[in-house]
């Protein structure tokens, strides 16, 4: 036996008789202390309106959707930002998901923020209509595009 593990065992002893109670091990932490929800710290969660100018943002007409897309692995990350992560639908890095821009959504991105990038929806062209829905894609400034399908143009419009 070690010099250490022995000067250990005797203050193990020691402490015993005096009534405290000391771990074997003064190095050992357990893992589960490590990962728990309350070591997020509070400012995790707080109001963050001065940084609406920095991201071209309007905090008077916010936007109405995200595109989330995962661009970290959620390999070696805590049992709640795996199950987040699933729950978004993002288990496939670099594959963008729309989402609602709602404080329900917000409090659950901010849990994930290290993982994703959040990008606001433009629609430059307005909401596609039902029709139009098949014929619309995300180019890469985040912006929908939606091929409008031509429709016939009336005869009698052009003889008059």
């Amino acid at each position: 036996m070690s010099a250490v593990c022995r000067t250990l065992n005797f203050l193990t002893i020691k402490t015993l008789k005096e009534g405290a109670v000391l771990s074997p091990c003064g190095w050992f932490v357990s893992a589960r202390s490590k990962f728990s929800k309350t070591r997020i710290p509070n400012e995790h969660f707080a109001e963050r309106s001065k940084e609406h100018a920095k991201y071209g943002g309007d905090p008077e007409q916010p936007h109405k959707l995200h595109i989330v897309t995962r661009v970290r692995s959620v390999m070696r990350r805590p049992y709640w930002e795996k199950d987040i992560v699933k729950y978004f639908g993002l288990e496939k890095a670099h594959k963008p998901v729309i989402h609602k821009n709602t404080p329900s959504v917000n409090n659950q991105l901010k849990i994930i923020k290290h993982l994703v990038r959040i990008q606001p929806l433009k629609t430059p062209h307005g909401l596609p209509a039902e029709e139009d829905m098949a014929d619309t894609y995300i180019n890469s400034k985040g912006e929908l595009i939606v091929r409008r399908l031509l429709q016939p143009v009336d005869q009698k419009a052009i003889e008059s």
